[in-house]
């Protein structure tokens, strides 16, 4: 993610939160990247990072922005047994 200063500096506490989540904040000035907001290092002694966390560190992950289920809320659909399998096998001609 990308911020220019001005927007880190009126949103601080939102960009130190997603830092603090694992995400890597870029801080550009004049469209050139100055800075970076970066998770903490593990302590030393706690233990090794997960792979989440280490894919996370390494910013080939970046995680949730935001809390919860993002499913919460969805309707239950329910079928009877062996529904699902008729309809894909319908689709697929092999009926």
């Amino acid at each position: 993610m990308t911020v220019g200063i001005r927007e880190l500096k009126d949103n601080l506490s939102h960009f130190v939160r997603r830092a603090e989540a694992g995400e890597r904040v870029q801080v550009t000035a004049h469209g050139r990247v100055v800075a970076e907001l970066v998770p903490p290092m593990p302590v030393a002694g706690t233990g090794p990072l997960s792979k989440f966390a280490a894919l996370v560190a390494g910013g080939v992950v970046v995680p949730a922005s935001e809390e919860g289920d993002p499913t919460e809320g969805w309707p239950v659909i329910k079928m009877p047994p062996g529904s699902a399998r008729a309809l894909i096998d319908a689709d697929r001609g092999d009926a």
